[in-house]
């Protein structure tokens, strides 16, 4: 017998200690009968207004991926989501090729990330010139930008926020993502997309399609979405965006 609330299937979500905004995302995107599990790297809430700051903070997250994966997969999930999304762009696409590879090994299951969710949901909208909106500082920025180019996709504007640490990417208002999406677009423009799993953006990205006519894609709802679909997951989930209803 199956587990009793999850029994269409368990998702396992590994998250940094310091992110609010993946948890209470993921659980507005959840299926009657699959349940998500959370798992906490634990890193420093910290000002992130250097190189050095940058460097230490991605690879505090780098090294407790591996502890966090160990502790989730005890309550036995059918999947894992990498919910560290810069890492999931780190390198290119062979390096993070290669890092889901390592993470599935270790976790004995799928693993969903962030950037090979992203590249499935453009290519789904057979979407090929982009704009990208980051919360990150200009060296996470130029990170992204290089992954997304590698991977086949004209980045023709992107935006970083620049938000000062961590847990402050979470604050960053609707209204402020709204802005942002309208600066980022144009005629040029297939798909607009937003990285970073602390900014909430799911349902700004949602009513952005709307007045934009074109794809906007959230990092946290495109993550989940592929997560469900490589469980066999079909369902259609309205209200979260195009990918959710239509793919």
């Amino acid at each position: 017998m199956g587990d009793c609330l999850g029994w269409r299937g368990i998702i396992g979500i590994v998250v940094p200690s310091t992110n609010t905004s993946v948890q209470p995302e993921s659980e507005a995107l959840r299926p009657r009968g699959v349940t998500n599990q959370i798992a906490r790297i634990s890193i420093r809430e910290r000002p992130l207004d250097s190189d050095q700051a940058f460097i230490e903070h991605v690879a505090a997250m780098r090294a407790g991926i591996g502890d966090a994966i160990d502790q989730v997969m005890t309550c036995g999930p059918g999947h894992l989501i990498m919910g560290v999304a810069l890492e999931a762009f780190w390198g290119g696409v062979a390096q993070a090729d290669a890092l889901r590879q390592e993470l599935e090994a270790r976790a004995g299951v799928g693993v969903s990330m962030g950037s090979d969710a992203l590249c499935a949901a453009l290519a789904a909208f057979g979407a090929k010139r982009i704009a990208v909106l980051t919360p990150h500082q200009p060296r996470g920025d130029a990170v992204v930008r290089a992954y997304l180019e590698e991977a086949g996709f004209a980045v023709v504007r992107l935006k970083g926020l620049r938000c000062a640490s961590p847990r402050l990417i979470a604050h960053t208002t609707e209204a402020e993502m709204g802005t942002s999406f309208a600066e980022l677009d144009g005629d040029d423009i297939d798909a607009l997309v937003q990285v970073g799993t602390n900014l909430a953006g799911m349902a700004v990205a949602a009513e952005a399609e709307r007045w934009l006519g074109k794809p906007v894609l959230s990092m946290n709802a495109i993550t989940y979405w592929n997560a469900l679909r490589r469980m066999g997951i079909d369902d259609r989930l309205y209200g979260y965006g195009r990918i959710l209803e239509e793919f």
